[in-house]
């Protein structure tokens, strides 16, 4: 017996240190970043899946550019200087479509684009989308590599992503950073005063010169369009991309007709808050103030004014000024739809039926 009990204190002391030495930091236990694989993230794995960083940067480099563009400044004495600026870009079909961004096209005197092979290719600007922050390129050229789109709306927060892109227009190359999704739906406003809707947020390192850049998943596709960077001494690892799914109907729409075509509604809204509702004497502290209606536009045609507030749309409860954009968006031209308001404490339906958003 007492044998017995010694071979079972031994057996426990082996398993009581074994649990200690997996629970016990290491050396370099408290830093280090659990490898990412395909597992991680919320697609199925299948027979396709790039099973490592190094497989999908490989996968994806080829088809990120640099982009040069060359615009025209002018001093005190209004002589005009010539400058430059950087950016990234990414190729999406083989006849030479390149989705960038917006500011790093704007003003294009002259845009050229290097791949990570040494080409060289003058571009041609197909459109721009400045609600968006999107533009489009195009280069001539044979055995164009391309990068394929995915699903931004099967990305989930904590998802590993990799960021490729012409950071500081260092050279030679693409530079990759690697994180994780941190959060999805976001709404930012950006220097051009847009805001810009549906972005993803990434701690991946986002700095000047990736702007358009491809945010990718372990899959290899791209999820975003890499597109603003918060930066303060306070904030670090905050990174935004626009999402595939707001890039794609943008892409099919500058490749038609140059410019993309949306359903306009006519109002301008703030989102109600309660120091906003005291000071408009509001009957409700939940909805979309409308602050302005364009005469001659549906909303007007529709009987809306200044300091309604929208509470449906379509039935669908509308609690901030972001709902009202997200839902006309959601439509196509010449689609009827129902809004509900409050004027004063009196609840009003009325129906608006969307127009082409005129180009500004």
């Amino acid at each position: 017996m007492a044998r017995v009990i010694a071979v079972l204190l031994a057996v426990l002391l082996v398993l009581g240190l074994a649990v200690v030495g997996c629970t016990s930091p290491g050396a370099n236990s408290s830093t280090a970043l659990p490898s990412p694989s395909p597992t991680l993230t919320s697609t199925p794995t299948t027979s396709s899946t790039l099973p490592s960083i190094t497989e999908v940067v490989e996968a994806v480099m080829p088809a990120v550019v640099s982009i040069v563009v060359g615009t025209v400044s002018y001093n005190i004495f209004l002589q005009p200087v010539p400058t430059e600026q950087a950016g990234s870009g990414v190729i999406i079909d083989d006849r030479g479509y390149i989705i960038t961004n917006n500011h790093v096209v704007e003003g294009a005197e002259s845009i050229a684009v290097t791949l990570p092979d040494g080409r060289t290719f003058d571009a041609a600007l197909v459109g721009t989308d400045p609600l968006t922050d999107l533009a489009l390129i195009k280069i001539e050229g044979d055995s164009l590599p391309t990068a394929a789109f995915g699903n931004s709306s099967e990305v989930r927060v904590g998802n590993w992503v990799v960021a490729i892109g012409n950071a500081l227009a260092l050279k030679g190359g693409p530079t990759v950073t690697v994180g994780v999704i941190s959060a999805l739906g976001r709404t930012i406003e950006v220097e051009s005063g847009w805001p810009l809707y549906d972005v993803i947020q990434t701690d991946a390192a986002i700095n000047p010169g990736n702007s358009g850049g491809p945010l990718i998943n372990l899959q290899g596709e791209v999820v975003g369009i890499n597109t603003a960077k918060i930066s303060a001494i306070e904030i670090s690892g905050v990174g935004f991309a626009v999402s595939a799914d707001t890039a794609r109907p943008v892409v099919t729409g500058l490749i038609a007709k140059g410019y993309v075509s949306r359903p306009y509604l006519g109002i301008s809204l703030v989102t109600v808050t309660p120091s906003i509702a005291r000071s408009y004497d509001l009957a409700t502290e939940v909805g979309a103030m409308v602050y302005r209606v364009v005469p001659g536009t549906p909303a007007d045609r529709a009987g809306l004014r200044a300091n309604d507030v929208i509470t449906l749309i379509d039935g669908g409860k509308v609690t901030t000024a972001d709902d009202v954009v997200l839902a006309i968006r959601a439509h196509d031209i010449g689609d009827r739809i129902e809004i509900t308001y409050l004027r004063g404490s009196r609840e009003i339906t009325t129906s608006a039926t969307l127009v082409e958003r005129p180009r500004s």
